[in-house]
């Protein structure tokens, strides 16, 4: 049996989603619900759940702040919002799970389910302290990224990533070190993440660390030679663009 809590400021809000959970998912348990940030700390603490369904704003505070004063990270989270607000980067950093309102059935049996699979591993309490880590306005000098693969969750510096490749629906990323990652997600999705942090996709296969550049080559078209020795190629219509951010940064 799943025990959950709900943690949404809406009254009706914590209905629909009670009733959702208990008519369409198997064996869970609701033990707790909680409409601002004094009430979920207070009922999370003493029902010690399995999962949390926790809706990023609250008219109190938020979410984050919710977990940031509870004492280690013996449950799942599942986030709520009815907003793409900024808190999904940063969620999406972190590979959790995050439900947008209203709440679509399929994606909430799934996310369910997940948190039973998932349910004690260690791995996933890394995850939460890198959101939390992340979700700070400054953020880490030295961001980190959970990369989910078939063997589990990776946990990598975005320092240490030299470039993203696409291949199909899969993306591979190439480290600093000569190490590479396969995940199950689309480079765009990367793309959209990680434009912020120097990173840009000169290529329909290619998403690069502008930092890991050592330069640009003209002859054949033109193309990219990374510090590794890879080289990346450079559509032409970005070319321009790549130039001007090379000189932002030297």
């Amino acid at each position: 049996m799943l025990r959950i809590v709900i943690v949404e400021d809406e009254k009706h809000g914590r209905e629909t989603l009670k009733n959702l959970l208990l008519e369409f998912c198997k064996n869970v348990e609701i033990v707790g619900m909680a409409g601002s940030v004094e009430e979920a700390v207070e009922v999370i603490t003493r029902e010690k759940p399995d999962v949390v369904f926790m809706d990023i704003e609250l008219q109190t505070g938020t979410g984050f702040e919710v977990l940031d004063r509870l004492k280690g990270f013996g449950f799942e989270v599942i986030f709520t919002t009815a907003f793409e607000q900024y808190a999904i980067k940063a969620i999406k950093f972190s590979s959790i799970d995050y439900l947008l309102k209203p709440i679509d059935l399929d994606e909430l049996q799934q996310a369910v389910e997940k948190a039973r699979l998932r349910k004690g591993e260690d791995a996933y309490k890394r995850q939460l302290e890198i959101l939390l880590a992340n979700i700070q306005p400054e953020g880490p000098k030295n961001r980190n990224i959970c990369l989910a693969t078939a063997e589990g969750i990776e946990f990598v510096k975005l320092q240490d990533i030299e470039y993203c490749e696409a291949n199909g629906s899969y993306t591979n990323f190439h480290f600093r070190d000569g190490k590479k990652i396969i995940v199950s997600k689309h480079l765009k999705e990367y793309e959209n993440l990680l434009e912020e942090y120097f990173f840009m996709r000169v290529h329909n296969s290619f998403l690069i660390n502008m930092h890991e550049v050592k330069k640009y080559v003209k002859s054949d078209g033109g193309y990219i030679l990374m510090n590794s020795g890879a080289l990346v190629s450079i559509s032409p219509k970005k070319k321009d663009e790549f130039l001007l951010k090379m000189k932002s940064i030297h």
